[in-house]
């Protein structure tokens, strides 16, 4: 039986965890990235459909193709980011799940569906971008996600056949904690919750 992780686990990946905008001069390895995949890809998602697809934007040539997809406000902490992830989604990810869903013709629900591609993609790609936020944190990493981008320009500029689309992007690096705002409050239980 699972039993509930430390208080200082809980710190990490939760109380304590904050959104970064600046960060130390200090790389990320290609190893720990391959890490953090390799723990949120074990995360559910329906029908093990695994849509996300993650670019993980390190090298200078990469980080000059998104900047000018970037609103002014996230050029210059996303710049200093030794890795910027943009957090996209398959629309043919169906075609995977003869492999990823074996015990069912999974793919037969979505193929001619574009409604049901559309919504499944996007929900589970972005489940997928949260997982990630969760096993960077794990790792000791920091992170600064936003959605304060062009997703056409991005789009036109990673993806270009069309078959991923973008959602969100998240920074990742070591962050300065020492240049953290205060956190902004959150709803109590009561604020957003029902018990029926």
């Amino acid at each position: 039986m699972s039993t509930p992780i430390s208080h200082a686990t809980l710190e990490q990946l939760f109380l304590n965890a904050r959104t970064h905008s600046h960060w130390q001069p200090r790389p990320v390895e290609d190893e720990v990235l391959r890490q953090l995949f390799d723990l949120l890809k074990q995360c559910p998602t329906s029908a093990n459909c695994s849509p996300g697809r993650f670019v993980f934007v390190k090298g200078e040539a990469a980080k000059q193709k998104l900047k000018p997809c970037l609103a002014p406000g996230n050029v210059d902490k996303t710049m200093a980011a030794p890795v910027c992830v943009i957090v996209a989604h398959d629309l043919q990810f169906y075609d995977h799940l003869p492999k990823l869903f074996p015990h069912a013709d999974a793919k037969s629900w979505f193929a001619g569906n574009e409604a049901l591609i559309q919504t499944t993609a996007f929900r589970n790609g972005t489940l997928q971008g949260a997982y990630l936020i969760l096993a960077a944190r794990s790792l000791g990493l920091d992170c600064g996600p936003m959605s304060g981008f062009d997703n056409a320009a991005v789009d036109a500029a990673f993806f270009p056949d069309g078959r991923f689309k973008s959602n969100f992007l998240i920074n990742l690096g070591y962050g300065e904690a020492d240049k953290l705002f205060p956190r902004s409050p959150r709803f109590n239980f009561d604020d957003a919750c029902q018990i029926l």
